[in-house]
């Protein structure tokens, strides 16, 4: 089938439409999609944020894409396939290991482009578990959303060059604008969360979640042995009752239970970002990008985030922010100090830097634009090669 390029139809899939990267990025290129005038369909076992696909007018189909049961996956291929011919989808992207492998098999049956996004570093302990995670190599295009992602891949799977490449996740910069964000919004959140207005501001987006490092930033905390600080973990525990305890109970040794508030999920991130002073991703596993690195770099915080993963490539050493020994207390806190020791001049070049550096490398549309470039050529070249097909 030649595809009018005007209007060509991608099929995006993953195992749930609920929270995390890979959902986040499904959804921004689902509605970049629709805005571009092209077709999105999201096929997944559904979740909490199918309306952001809907509304922008993208489909969402319900299939039982995160079961890893071999019966499953083999069942799936036939029934992508039969979306594929049914809504006479052009490509897919797959963005997860088990819809892949039905993916990856749908998309040779039907003759259309096969694309993946290797959201995370997957564990590749035994040969079965690194041939399982091997599908996301299998792509006419691989995206890596950083070049730590990238080099695991290079480094841990056989791959041609020409197949990968690296696509930062974006944010959106409309939405992360600290001159968007009013004073009443400061202050309201302030009051329902009892946050005195003279004291320092020190946030730690991000799930409540062991490897988020909530424990090495408390012991930095500690080390600080300041009375004027408030430390913010704002975050979903998913039902980590037991962590957030744990949590709960290393501030009370600490004698902190006044200067920490842990915080579930809140709509209004953006505002909670320009409230700190300075913001901290202290990860104990190397995060795949970073997104709330860059989120709070674009609101022109002050960040402070681990040397490793991601982070590295969005923060400019020393320039739009610091970087910490992984795990390391001391470091933590030493870093933590030379951001609220910044005078105001110094914050607004720190800020003024780090606005422009996300705007041009990490934003959101800048990804999207990246990701159409990839479908709209994998499917020309397949046109070309279908009209040969037809000429011989």
């Amino acid at each position: 089938m030649i595809v009018d390029m005007k209007n060509y139809r991608v099929l995006q899939v993953l195992p749930h439409l609920n929270s995390g990267g890979l959902v986040s990025g499904a959804i921004e290129i689902s509605n970049a999609l629709q805005k571009a005038g092209h077709f999105s369909y999201v096929a997944s076992d559904g979740g909490r944020r199918e309306r952001e696909i809907l509304r922008e007018g993208g489909k969402v189909l319900l299939l039982p894409l995160s079961s890893k049961n071999p019966i499953t996956i083999f069942r799936n291929i036939y029934r992508l396939s039969k979306i594929i011919k049914h809504n006479n989808i052009n490509i897919i992207h797959a963005r997860s290991r088990a819809p892949a492998w039905s993916a990856y098999f749908a998309a040779k049956k039907m003759n259309i482009p096969f694309i993946t996004t290797f959201h995370g570093t997957y564990s590749i302990k035994g040969n079965l578990k690194k041939k399982y995670n091997s599908v996301m190599t299998k792509g006419d295009k691989v995206i890596a959303i950083s070049n730590f992602i990238k080099e695991h891949i290079t480094q841990n799977y056989c791959i041609s060059s020409e197949k990968l490449v690296t696509i930062h996740r974006g944010i959106n910069i409309d939405t992360f604008d600290h001159l968007k964000v009013s004073d009443e919004r400061l202050i309201s959140f302030c009051k329902k969360f009892n946050i005195p207005e003279d004291y320092f501001v020190v946030l730690l987006p991000g799930r409540i979640t062991r490897w988020k490092g909530h424990k090495t930033l408390i012991k930095a905390i500690a080390m600080l042995g300041r009375d004027d600080i408030i430390c913010l973990f704002v975050g979903d525990a998913q039902g980590r009752n037991k962590y957030v305890n744990e949590l709960n109970s290393s501030i009370d040794k600490y004698g902190l239970s006044n200067n920490f508030r842990i915080i579930k999920n809140q709509i209004d991130m953006a505002a909670i970002y320009k409230l700190a002073d300075v913001v901290v991703s202290a990860s104990t596993d190397p995060e795949a990008f970073g997104r709330v690195v860059a989120e709070a770099q674009a609101m022109g915080r002050p960040t402070v985030a681990v040397n490793h993963g991601g982070a590295p490539e969005i923060i400019l050493k020393d320039i739009t922010g610091w970087l910490f020994k992984p795990g390391d207390a001391i470091d933590l806190s030493d870093k933590i100090l030379k951001a609220l020791k910044l005078d105001d001049i110094e914050r607004k070049v720190i800020s003024t830097k780090a606005i422009q550096r996300t705007a041009l490398n990490f934003n959101n549309e800048t990804m999207c634009l990246k990701t159409l470039k990839i479908y709209s050529d994998l499917i020309s070249s397949n046109n070309k090669n279908e009209k040969k097909y037809i000429s011989n």
